[in-house]
């Protein structure tokens, strides 16, 4: 049973606030806020209690994502809600963000009322909630010279035109026809690798997680069929035809998929409803079929005083030249003793970060274009170093 449900900013502004049963009082928000702050770590615990409140939360699009329950409920009921509570809000909204949020505000009580019923999970389904939710989202989308990008010269039609802009798929479901809105579905392959590098620049693990997301934009929409690869085998055991084999290590698949054609011809089969969902999930660690798209050259050096590290890494991104990675990061271990890092980065859109909880330094990328090669610089001051102080780079 829920009792509260709220949305507060990475600040602990509060955004939402809604009370279901008024048992616990309102400044149940600010004694969450102070309890998730206190804590050290990077990633606090998702059941947190006080007296007889029980906190659980979630973190998306950079907002705490907070429901209070009774000791008769069952966290993970309640954690399973609250990603299904983003990904309407998501879908209902366009983007998951405090500006989005605040935006649509109206938006989101309403779907509050229809979801949730004194403190009852009604229904998380937006076949079901189309039918009664009436507010329109608001969106905001400002003026950028990147949406030129496509415009030949004197505005005639090129082939990179005809591909749909990246924002396509991040508007709300419920947009009219009026404010651009289309019948349309989006299938993305979104893959997240991590790989650990020795400091010697030897690959010692690689793990890959993908997923096939659909996105759809049409208020009935009848079976859709999508094709995987024919040579596409699960574990070593299902190699299947004559090329060259797709495997992977594991997959599961959303309840609506059809696999009866899955064995024979590899597709499946589904009715998507609105919105956004997984139909696909997999999993490959280790043997994979070719090389990381990532080589990292590393130089670790020390000065004769002994307390400062000089770290020089090289990285470059092997994809083609027209794609890219976005959101890299990479984790560099530091010994014990660390104080301070300074560093010099290739580009100003980098960032890096030394976090002495975990003791490593952080290195991100938000985007890596194929082709590429990114350098940094660290200065890190150690208090005592060691001969074998050698880092593991993730």
């Amino acid at each position: 049973m829920i009792c509260q449900i709220f949305i507060l900013s990475s600040k602990g502004d509060h955004l939402i606030y809604k009370d279901f049963r008024g048992e616990a009082g309102s400044d149940v928000v600010g004694v969450f806020y102070e309890k998730v702050t206190a804590l050290t770590g990077d990633q606090p615990p998702v059941v947190m209690s006080h007296k007889d409140v029980h906190f659980v939360h979630v973190r998306q699009g950079g907002l705490y994502w907070v429901a209070t329950c009774s000791s008769d409920s069952s966290p993970f009921t309640i954690v399973e809600f609250l990603n299904r509570l983003t990904s309407l809000v998501k879908d209902y909204c366009g983007s998951l963000s405090e500006k989005s949020v605040q935006m649509n505000f109206a938006l989101i009580y309403e779907l509050l009322d229809e979801v949730v019923d004194y403190g009852y999970i009604q229904t998380t389904s937006s076949d079901v909630l189309k039918n009664f939710i009436q507010t329109e989202a608001v969106t905001s989308r400002p003026f950028s010279l990147f949406d030129l990008s496509n415009v030949a010269l004197f505005g005639a039609e090129t082939q990179q035109s005809k591909v749909a802009p990246s924002s396509a798929a991040t508007r709300p479901i419920q947009t009219s026809r009026e404010q651009g809105g289309k019948s349309e579905i989006f299938v993305d392959v979104i893959e997240r690798m991590s790989v650990v590098i020795g400091s010697n620049g030897v690959l010692m693990k690689a793990d890959v997680e993908g997923e096939i997301r659909v996105k759809c934009y049409m208020p009935s929409c009848s079976e859709m069929r999508i094709g995987l690869n024919e040579e596409f085998s699960i574990g070593k055991s299902q190699l299947r035809g004559y090329g060259a084999a797709v495997r992977v290590d594991e997959c599961s698949f959303h309840q609506a998929v059809r696999l009866d054609e899955f064995d024979s011809n590899r597709i499946l089969r589904l009715c998507p409803s609105q919105g956004e969902q997984t139909v696909m999930q997999y999993q490959l660690s280790d043997d994979l079929p070719t090389a990381p798209p990532f080589r990292l050259y590393p130089t670790i050096e020390r000065d004769s005083g002994g307390r400062l590290l000089l770290m020089y890494l090289k990285l470059r991104c092997d994809l083609p030249p027209k794609s890219s990675a976005i959101s890299v990061c990479v984790s560099v271990p530091v010994p014990r003793g660390s104080v301070s890092l300074s560093q010099e980065l290739s580009s100003p859109d980098q960032s890096s970060e030394l976090k002495l909880q975990s003791r490593v330094i952080e290195w991100r990328i938000p985007r890596f274009t194929g082709g590429t090669q990114l350098s940094a610089l660290f200065k890190l001051e150690v208090s005592s170093l060691s001969s074998s102080s050698n880092p593991v780079y993730s």
